[in-house]
């Protein structure tokens, strides 16, 4: 993968590591995301999952998502090893869920309801949509993984908006 170098107009610096990283949180806070679930089930049988607001559509041919994990996830590793997920984006009451899925720990599911897909993905009940996916390829970036996944299988409910994710805090969008 080629690395680009920041460029700046002639005679400005440009120093990647200046960049402050609570000047960038804050920022980069303005831009509201949705929330998702990305779940797999384990080699146990049982869900392992993360909350993930780095999620977006990449490809429609073939049809390929992306999403970014932190290299500091447990659950990562669980999910990764599955090779297929589910990525289930949550409705603006499911905030509970994404606060659950945001804690460490191996019983982030007790009291979630989900089911088992037949491509051994995780859906989150209740979810806007859900988006069944194999692992493609994993990239490092930074303190992250940039993970691009194939598409296998959508499901969307009818009605419904979304948990957003805005400086720092829940928001909830009137869209349906």
């Amino acid at each position: 993968m080629e690395r680009l170098t920041p460029t700046a107009p002639e005679g400005v610096a440009v120093d990647p590591a200046a960049v402050d990283p609570a000047a960038f949180r804050e920022a980069l806070g303005a831009f509201a995301s949705g929330v998702t679930v990305v779940a797999a089930v384990g080699d146990d049988g049982r869900p392992a999952g993360l909350a993930c607001q780095s999620f977006a559509s990449l490809s429609l041919d073939p049809p390929l998502v992306l999403l970014c994990v932190g290299k500091d996830s447990t659950s990562w590793p669980r999910v990764r090893a599955a090779g297929r997920f589910g990525v289930s984006i949550l409705a603006e009451e499911q905030r509970e869920v994404c606060e659950a899925l945001g804690r460490p720990g191996e019983e982030k599911f007790a009291g979630i309801g989900w089911e088992r897909s037949a491509h051994g993905a995780v859906r989150v009940a209740g979810a806007l949509a859900t988006v069944e996916c194999a692992l493609d390829t994993v990239h490092e970036a930074g303190d992250h993984w940039l993970v691009t996944a194939r598409v296998l299988e959508l499901a969307a409910r009818d009605g419904g908006s979304p948990l957003l994710y805005f400086r720092s805090d829940y928001a909830t969008g009137a869209f349906g």
